[in-house]
């Protein structure tokens, strides 16, 4: 398929958009060899089409150059075979300068003209002589590049709680800000073992069940309100949004489950002072 952008995909998931001036026609899966850094690399083909073109500012775009032959994937081959050796040669010296910062991933140019490094570090560290070190052994580009604990965990890559591969390693693009207000409006335990992905930092997936509980739970009575019943008043103790089931809990400790079409029937104490009772509120506890 013919694409003026076109998005590859490198080492990390990390991910650029290219401008197709010559035409030529990919498929996702594809390897496309592309300006790089004062020379070429090569990626994957992840993303083509209309959409890629809007995401984009051409005028900053580098270029694809050509298709991938076969000398060029045999020399990427050998630039991952490479990189295992780099890593633990620059850990080596790392040691030996007792720098504290932690190695995590390295990632070779495929025309070897520049060698990034990627660390993690809680504070600003002077890497300079171990960069020193590290191109007297490469002569070559050397680049060290600090990234969050989550890029770690993409680059990575692991399991998830729920089986599968991680998200931020698979298909995330950006890192949206995750807060303990998406597990409160969830109903979650503020348990940080339980909220904590693999990267010590709260679950991306926190966010993705976020709107449909904002939403669902307009229907419900709010937790801790007042509400009357047949046995009488007690309070919204819980509230099992997939089963439709709302708890309450009365002075006596005692608790009672009643299904949400029961709640809603007549069983709302008004708050607003107005004289309202039971039936006369609408289903987000309004006046009628």
């Amino acid at each position: 398929m013919e694409s003026e952008t076109i998005e590859l995909k490198f080492k990390g998931q990390r991910r650029v958009i290219y401008k197709n001036p010559k035409k030529i026609a990919f498929r996702v899966g594809d390897f496309a060899v592309v300006q790089a850094d004062k020379g070429i690399d090569i990626g994957q083909v992840g993303h083509l089409g209309s959409l890629m073109k809007k995401a984009a500012d051409e005028k900053k775009l580098k270029e694809i150059i050509r298709r991938c032959t076969h000398q060029d994937f045999k020399k990427h081959e050998e630039n991952r075979g490479k990189e295992k050796a780099a890593l633990r040669t620059c850990k080596e010296k790392l040691t030996r300068h007792n720098l504290k910062m932690k190695l995590v991933d390295c990632e070779f140019q495929l025309d070897g003209k520049k060698i990034t490094f990627h660390f993690t570090s809680e504070n600003r560290v002077d890497f300079r002589k171990l960069v020193k070190d590290v191109a007297a052994v490469y002569r070559t580009r050397i680049e060290f590049r600090q990234i969050g604990v989550r890029d770690e965990a993409r680059k990575l890559g692991g399991f998830g709680i729920c089986g599968r591969d991680l998200c931020c390693s698979t298909w995330i693009r950006d890192f949206a800000p995750v807060t303990t207000q998406a597990a409160r409006d969830q109903n979650l335990p503020l348990n940080p073992t339980k909220l904590a992905g693999v990267c010590g930092r709260l679950k991306c997936c926190l966010m993705y069940e976020r709107g449909f509980y904002n939403e669902a739970i307009k229907k419900y009575p709010k937790l801790a309100k007042p509400i009357k019943t047949e046995k009488g008043e007690g309070i919204v103790s819980n509230i099992d949004i997939f089963a439709e089931r709302v708890i309450v809990l009365y002075p006596d400790d005692t608790t009672e489950t009643f299904a949400l079409d029961y709640v809603k029937g007549s069983l709302y104490k008004c708050d607003h002072g107005c004289g309202h009772e039971n039936g006369d509120l609408d289903d987000l506890g309004n006046p009628n």
